[in-house]
């Protein structure tokens, strides 16, 4: 269990008085203690270090024809307004990926030219601010040659730093044998995958009053990673470097189901998962928006270690801040904060271009 404690009383944490505790160093000849307190709360504006990869976008021709096909209502958004939180939240770069559902309508050439201007909208992002934002480009991934198609492009013209997908696409989930030769090329790439979820195909929440969100995103996320590990393609592909939103969904949860389903498989499972569960869900990479509380902190930190933790914000849906404070209330070394605020980020994708 990865949960090693800081004592520090950290300035920007939401429980201290940051004048009497900056006052309070000075006096003591204390500097260098604000500096191993740093958490990722710290500095917020003064200080732009941290790399957020859970930032959407919302290109204007994408939210006019989310409108026209039925997919529901997007967010208020503009690039402005991302940079402005940022700016707020001590965020240098954003790492950002379209918004739900995606390139995502079943309808091939409508798909293929969603991804295509997205990507490029996102690109364009990156050029006018350079520094402020890397990308997840988008796929039409139930379009096999489109997907191929859409990687050469956006990973070696765009240079986009990693691919940006759904949990889901219908009743099909990542570990779906349909994909395969997507995960083919992009293994072979070595690429990283960030995932988001949607409301399910399978599951709309039926309590009244309570929008799928609430229940089924975090969900579905789990039924992907389940996907993917049960179905052998964690293990298959293992030079992608998947990303899980919302610190893993319910997966730390139900964490005792996955190991009993492994028990259960018996041999099967030495096929799918020759180095067991547990060794694939250490690879995988977690970010903390709306799971940095912490039930959902503790629960993902007794499997993974904080090498595997990313700093995400979930914006324009939520603020930067509210990932920002609720993670200065737990328990991280210096080092920890710094890796979860941009290190692990940095590790996997070295090639992103960050102020």
């Amino acid at each position: 269990m990865n949960r090693l404690h800081s004592t520090c009383a950290c300035p920007d944490h939401p429980s201290a008085a940051r004048r009497g505790f900056l006052t309070g160093l000075t006096a003591l000849g204390m500097g260098a203690a604000l500096s191993a307190c740093q958490s990722p709360v710290s500095s917020a504006a003064s200080n732009p270090h941290r790399i957020d990869i859970h930032h959407h976008i919302v290109p204007p021709r994408y939210a006019t024809d989310l409108a026209r096909l039925g997919g529901g209502g997007a967010p208020k958004w503009s690039t402005q307004m991302s940079l402005d939180n940022m700016d707020q939240n001590g965020i240098a770069t954003s790492v950002v990926a379209l918004m739900q559902p995606g390139a995502f309508f079943n309808q091939a050439e409508t798909d293929r030219r969603l991804a295509r201007e997205s990507n490029e909208f996102a690109a364009q992002m990156g050029r006018d601010h350079p520094g402020r934002f890397g990308s997840f480009a988008t796929l039409p991934l139930m379009d096999t040659e489109g997907s191929l198609r859409e990687i050469e492009y956006a990973l070696d013209t765009l240079k986009a730093d990693g691919i940006g997908l759904m949990t889901s696409y219908a009743t099909h989930y990542m570990g779906d044998k349909r994909f395969w030769p997507i995960w083919e090329e992009l293994n072979r790439r070595k690429a990283v995958i960030y995932t988001h979820p949607l409301t399910a195909a399978c599951c709309r929440n039926p309590i009244e009053g309570l929008p799928p969100s609430s229940i089924e995103f975090a969900t579905d996320t789990t039924r992907t990673i389940a996907s993917l590990l049960f179905s052998g393609a964690a293990h298959r592909f293992p030079d992608i470097r998947w990303i899980w939103s919302h610190s893993g969904g319910t997966m730390p949860f139900l964490w005792s189901r996955f190991t009993r389903q492994e028990f259960d498989m018996g041999a099967k499972a030495k096929e799918v998962l020759p180095q067991g569960v547990l060794h694939e869900i250490k690879r995988f990479y977690y970010d903390t928006a709306q799971g940095h509380h912490e039930g959902a902190m503790a629960a993902l930190r007794v499997l993974v270690p904080s090498s595997q933790i990313m700093f995400g914000s979930d914006y324009p849906y939520r603020s930067a801040e509210e990932v920002r404070l609720g993670l200065g209330e737990r328990s991280f070394t210096a080092a920890e904060r710094e890796a979860i605020d941009r290190g692990n980020a940095l590790r996997i994708m070295p090639g992103l271009k960050t102020v």
